[in-house]
Parts: structure tokens; C-alpha cells; sequence
């Protein structure tokens, strides 16, 4: 609902030039500000009437409060959809964002994806504004913290949009666009190095409400896993979830399921966590082991890439390895400039658990090991017991 009233504002120095200035408040949302010049002037004005504002006078922009930090440390702003859109501010524009005492330059983007690796961004998220950082934690690195004021204005029209397109990745939730049932569950097992054949199977989520799962459940029968390393979902969503999958749920029942909730920031105290968690309980059951998150793409692609660099995998195993599913989603081509800018995040995750040096198949073990053991805490004789587990 809108309700409308009208203002007159006139220049500090000329009192005879005069603009008014409807005022449309929305749902309490925020207040779009529409000039009908009388007179040739700019106004600059900045109303704090509402959570939201939007300038006037040929600057575009917003501001507004942080309203929600989820587990992943993405800040939500109470700024809306509709009020973004009639702030000027578009998808590919370039940012200036201000909150506390920090500046930062952003692109307004679609995705995660759309950013590099450990880089942030603007974009819309279920009807607001959301911050965020691709493969991070933005509230924590940034120090945000509820009812924040964020303030966002416009440095470049459309400049990101060209890398926008490039990153573009957009797949099917239908069957019949894929090859294979196994490529559309993005189900596969992982047999790099030493790693016993039959034993790691790395996969989308098995038991949730959506067409892949039930493809990716038979799988999970078919080659009889027995523990499931759930990356996803918490306690609570793990719960909700059961009911899609019967085999799913009778290895939950055995004690044989873990959900851990987790984040995709590795270098972070509760990925570690999580991580250790996540191999002490394979260490303490049997095989064949089964990892997903919810596509079985980013966070099922760096656990599997940790157990394959332990098991002895090539840098270029594990890369291919990771571009599989992006093959299996997004059909994409190695060789192309796409291809090679997705396959980058693999290995700049590898750099980060190398304090961001070179890793090379003569340090890929070791750096894998030193991080399960100094960042990750497992003692060495766990680690020895992970590679008992999972080897031939």
C-alpha cells in the first residue's frame, strides 16, 4: 500500500528555485523520492524518515540497516526488491558501500559465482538486499553486526556486467537435458591415488524435496553406502529431510548419518571444526562413505579434494575432478575461458591451505596433511586412521 504526500524544498542559496517532491512510502519499506522540477536546479537530498531511503537528485543509491546474519555469515539489509529497483541501482553496477567505519568498492551481481573466490558482493536474495562474500564469511571478516547502517551508491553504470555474463551458470532441474542418470544426480565415485576402489562416493543431497534427490537415493542404495557425511543441512533441516529417502533415513536411524551445517569459508574456526568432526566420525565407521552437501559441488568439492590430495591425487586429478560437476550441470568445455575461471577456484583453494603459496604435486600431501593436522586439529594418528579408512 502506498500513500502519497508532497513537499516543497528549495536551494540553500536562491530561495526563488523551488522542486517539490512526492513522497511514496512503502509498506514501510523504504521512500522513493520522485522530483518535478519547477525551476533548473539539483536539490541533493538525504531523508532518514524510514529504515530504507533512496536519494534523489540524479544520485543513486540506498541505505538501510542490517536486519538478519545467517550461519554462513551473508548479511540481509532491510532494504526490498521494489526499492532497489527504483533507486537506480541495476545488476553489473559498481558500488561504493559504506558501513561503519569501512568503504568498500562492490558489483551488484546475481550470484556468488559472479565474484571471484574470497571476493564480495551486492545482490538480491529472496526479495532483499543481501552481502556477501563467494566462498566466506562477510559479517565476521567485516565485523557487521545487527541494525548496522549500510549505506550503497553508485560509482559505475553497468561496468561488471560483461563478467556477470561470463560467470553466468544456469542448470536444469530435468532429466531429460542430461546424458546420464548419474550426471544428473552429479553422483560419482572418487578412486584418485590411493583411495581403494568402491569405498568414496562423493554426490548431490539424496534426501531432499526436489527432482534430482530421488535419482541420487538410488545410488546411494544401489552401491550400499553405509555412512553419509551430510555437509548441508543442521539437526533441524537433516530432520525435515529424512522423509524423502527411506535408505537415507535407515542409515540415520543406524547412526550412521552426521549433519554438520556447514559454512564454505575453510580457513574458518567452525569449517575446522565441522571438518574434524566430519572425519573422526568416518574414522569411527565403516565404508563405503558417501559425501554431499546440497548440489555436491562446493563444499562436497573441497572435502573430497582435501581426501584426495591426503590419498596422493595430482593437482590436475583434483581439478578435473572438482569440473566434473560443473560439466554435469553447466556443460561446460575444458579449454574454455569459463571453464578455466571456475576451475580457478580449486586452485586457489588449495594456495589458501598453503598460507596462499604455489601447491604443486610435490607439496600437495603434505600441505593437505599439515592443514588436517595444524588447522584442522586432527592428531597424526587420526590422520593415519582417515587414510587406513579409505585406502587400498
Amino acid at each position: 500500500m502506498k500513500q502519497k504526500f508532497q513537499i516543497s524544498l528549495c536551494s540553500k542559496t536562491n530561495f526563488s528555485y523551488c522542486s517539490i517532491i512526492s513522497l511514496h512510502i512503502i509498506n514501510s519499506g523504504g521512500i522513493i523520492l520522485k522530483k518535478n522540477v519547477l525551476k533548473s536546479i539539483t536539490v541533493f537530498i538525504f531523508i532518514t524518515l524510514f529504515s530504507t531511503v533512496i536519494f534523489a537528485a540524479g544520485t543513486q543509491g540506498f541505505s538501510g540497516n542490517v536486519a538478519e546474519i545467517d550461519k554462513y555469515g551473508n548479511v540481509r539489509l532491510d532494504v526490498t526488491e521494489e526499492a532497489v529497483k527504483l533507486s537506480g541501482v541495476e545488476v553489473g553496477d559498481i558500488l561504493e558501500v559504506k558501513f561503519n567505519d569501512k568503504t568498500l568498492i562492490l558489483p551488484f551481481a546475481t550470484a556468488y559465482g559472479d565474484v571471484d573466490r574470497s571476493s564480495a558482493l551486492l545482490r538480491l536474495n529472496k526479495g532483499f538486499v543481501q552481502m556477501a562474500i563467494n566462498y566466506g564469511n562477510f559479517a565476521t571478516f567485516f565485523s557487521v553486526a545487527l541494525n548496522n547502517t549500510v549505506t550503497v551508491s553508485v560509482l559505475e553504470k553497468g561496468t561488471y556486467k560483461a563478467q556477470i555474463e561470463l560467470r553466468k551458470l544456469v542448470k536444469s532441474e530435468e532429466r531429460k537435458d542430461y546424458p546420464s542418470d548419474q550426471a544428473f544426480a552429479n553422483f560419482r565415485e572418487i578412486s584418485l591415488g590411493w583411495i581403494k576402489p568402491g569405498i568414496l562416493f562423493r554426490t548431490s543431497h539424496p534426501s531432499v524435496a526436489d527432482s534430482r534427490s530421488s535419482y541420487v537415493a538410488a545410488f546411494v542404495e544401489e552401491y550400499q553406502i553405509q555412512t553419509i557425511i551430510n555437509l548441508a543441512d543442521t539437526q533441524a533441516e537433516l530432520q525435515e529431510n529424512l522423509k524423502n529417502s527411506k535408505y537415507y533415513e535407515d542409515l540415520y536411524n543406524k547412526g550412521s548419518v552426521i549433519a554438520l551445517g556447514m559454512g564454505v569459508d575453510l580457513l574458518s574456526k567452525d569449517f575446522a571444526a565441522k571438518l574434524k568432526t566430519a572425519f573422526e566420525f568416518m574414522i569411527e565407521h565403516r565404508g563405503p562413505y558417501a559425501i554431499h552437501c546440497l548440489e555436491g559441488k562446493d563444499r562436497a568439492g573441497i572435502v573430497s579434494a582435501i581426501l584426495e590430495g591426503l590419498m596422493g591425487a595430482t593437482v590436475d586429478e583434483i581439478v578435473n575432478d572438482y569440473m566434473i560437476t560443473y560439466e554435469n550441470y553447466y556443460s561446460m568445455v575444458k579449454g574454455t575461458e569459463r571453464y578455466d575461471l571456475i576451475a580457478k577456484i580449486m586452485t586457489d583453494q588449495l594456495k589458501e591451505m598453503n598460507s596462499n603459496k604455489p601447491v604443486t604435486d610435490l607439496n600437495l600431501r603434505s600441505v593437505m596433511f599439515l592443514y588436517l593436522k595444524n588447522t584442522v586439529g586432527l592428531s597424526d594418528e587420526q590422520i593415519a586412521l582417515l587414510r587406513t579408512r579409505i585406502s587400498e
